[in-house]
Parts: C-alpha cells; structure tokens; sequence
C-alpha cells in the first residue's frame, strides 16, 4: 500500500470526519441564507431541498463521529464566509458548487482509507449526493444565466 493508500487511524479520521462536518454545516447555512433572498417559489424549494441535504449529512456525520468515541465539531467552515462576501445568486452557486466539489474530491480519498464498513458506506453514500447535487445546482445556475428561473 502506498503512503495515501493506507488505512487512517482514529485520531486522523476523528479529525477528517469533523474537517467535513464543518463544510456540510457551512453549506447548510449558505442554504439557509439562500432561502432568504429566493425570489421565486423554485429558488426557495431548491434551497430548501439542498439544506435538507445538508442537515443530512451533518447528523449522519456527527452521529458517526460520536459512534466513533470521537466529540463532534461545533464550528462552521470559513467556507460560509467565503459564499456570503459574494454578490449574486449566480456567484454564490457557483462558489457552493465547487464547495460541493471539494467535499466529493475529499471523500473520494477518504472512503479508500476507511475500514469500518457502516462508515465507508455512508460516505460513499455523501459523495453520491453531493455529485446529485452539483448537478442539480448547475442546471439552475444554466436556468437563471438563459433567464429560465
């Protein structure tokens, strides 16, 4: 096995696994904040949709971490920030959408290296969502660039 092939211990996945709970509960509240400024009823059930989403997998993580013998992060990624000093739905997408991105490059790497069975499950689980959710996210931001939305 190569270096990145190995099996992670309990302390690196601690701390993976709470990396990625920070993303998912800053993409819950870039949802949220979407919401807010939806002006239409679609924009507002998409979001709506993405944040429950998000929500899912912040309990699923922080139920896992805790399974664990691990303590679940209270923090909020800086990635939230990062959205929000934005202007514009369009731009905001976009930006969550390489965030969504990120979260599938990084469990990518991360479910090889997982051995408990119910954990690589679920995230390989995660990473199949948020491709759903790329997706989805980049024919609304194709629907509102053509005036569709």
């Amino acid at each position: 096995m190569e270096t990145n092939d190995r099996l992670m211990d309990a302390d690196e996945l601690l701390a993976a696994l709470n990396e990625l709970l920070e993303a998912e509960r800053a993409g819950v509240r870039v949802a949220l904040a979407g919401r807010k400024t939806a002006s239409t009823e679609t924009m507002d059930a998409f979001m709506t949709r993405l944040r429950d989403d998000e929500a899912r997998w912040c309990a699923m993580l922080a139920g896992q971490i805790e399974r664990l013998g691990g303590s679940a992060s209270s923090q909020c990624g800086a990635f939230y920030d990062k959205v929000m000093a934005l202007d514009g739905t369009v731009q905001r997408l976009s930006l969550l959408n390489r965030g969504q991105g990120w979260v599938v490059r990084r469990l990518e790497a991360l479910i090889p290296r997982v051995e408990d069975e119910v954990l690589r499950a679920d995230l390989r689980e995660m990473a199949d969502s948020h491709v759903e959710n790329i997706a989805a996210t980049d024919q609304v931001i194709l629907d509102m660039r053509s005036g569709a939305a």
